[in-house]
């Protein structure tokens, strides 16, 4: 009895995506190309906008999902150089303490967490320090090489 109501939910679940899949599939598809990844960032700006910095907003896991395909597609595609040298060194902590975007408070709300992970906000010193606490490493471990020239 009990697997006949789960297979109902699951099919009722289902039937719901399927009904609304043919909008939500545009946005959850992995860029092919640099012109979808920049189609699918564009998207991520304006999910932000709606979304603001309320974590119990509806669609803060879409925020999460079109994210993570945006990391993905810049870890395959965009070449890694000192000037990105911080911001990869807070992505390898992230891993390898298999975090995710909500579990960094010391940054800000999950959206600011991604436009950081984007490279579409810096970080500040309090964040840095803070950051530098939690995953017991120098500051200048999230600072990139033309930073800590200016510095």
């Amino acid at each position: 009895m009990i697997r006949a109501s789960v297979k109902v939910k699951v099919n009722d679940v289902f039937a719901q995506a399927t009904k609304h899949w043919k909008y939500v599939a545009p946005i959850l598809t992995y860029p092919k190309n640099e012109t979808a990844y920049h189609l699918l960032v564009k998207r991520l700006d304006q999910l932000l906008d709606i979304v603001g910095e309320n974590e119990k907003h509806p669609l803060i896991g879409l925020v999460d999902v079109l994210s993570n395909l945006i990391a993905a597609y810049e870890d395959s595609h965009v070449q890694s150089s000192n000037r990105n040298q911080g911001m990869s060194a807070l992505k390898y902590l992230i891993e390898l303490h298999h975090l995710n975007q909500a579990d960094l408070p010391e940054i800000g709300s999950q959206g600011v967490v991604s436009e950081v992970l984007r490279g579409k906000r810096k970080l500040n010193l309090r964040q840095l320090q803070l950051l530098a606490k939690r995953f017991n490493v120098s500051v200048s471990t999230f600072l990139d090489e033309d930073t800590e020239s200016n510095a």
